[in-house]
């Protein structure tokens, strides 16, 4: 039967009509707001951040080559340090200070860009361009539920699957 790679042709045709646009970054940030810790409210799982990290923090800062200097710290359920990992990273030209490469293992990089951004710089989004990974992120170590499904619908709307994340905070 002829009939299946038509189906299959005419499915491929109708999913990738449903692929979410292009991602793009924030037009800009100003790092010296940016700077400073941040929460991991929630995630997609990957291969190098330990699923049983809770509690997460990032901090910027700018390192003495004027870099950004990158410390992530993961914490159990009883908020003992497990792990850390320090990187730093460096602003694509052009970009508005919204795009970094990131290495944590040099000479390798990885895109980190900030897909959305409170005006006030309180919650951020973090992507790449091909929507592999995400993280969540707020100033506050506490977050309502109100603000937690805010911070999530958004995400969905920038095309990102509600149901890989990850919440991180325990």
């Amino acid at each position: 039967m002829r009939i299946l790679p038509f189906i299959a042709a005419g499915w491929l045709s109708a999913a990738s009509s449903f692929a979410a646009a292009p991602l793009a970054s924030v037009p800009s940030v100003d790092l010296q707001r940016y700077l400073g810790v941040w929460h991991e409210l929630a995630r997609y799982d990957n291969w190098f951040q330990d699923e049983a990290c809770v509690n997460v923090t990032a901090e910027y800062g700018i390192d003495e080559d004027g870099d950004v200097s990158v410390l992530n710290t993961c914490r159990d359920a009883a908020g003992a340090v497990t792990e850390t990992a320090e990187g730093y990273a460096r602003v694509v030209e052009g970009s508005g200070n919204a795009q970094l490469r990131v290495s944590f293992f040099w000479p390798f990089f990885g895109d980190y860009w900030v897909v959305a951004l409170a005006d006030d710089y309180t919650w951020v989004i973090v992507s790449e361009p091909g929507r592999d990974y995400l993280w969540i992120l707020t100033r506050s170590a506490a977050t309502s539920d109100a603000d937690r499904d805010r911070l999530v619908a958004k995400a969905v709307e920038l095309g990102f699957d509600r149901n890989r994340l990850v919440f991180s905070r325990r």
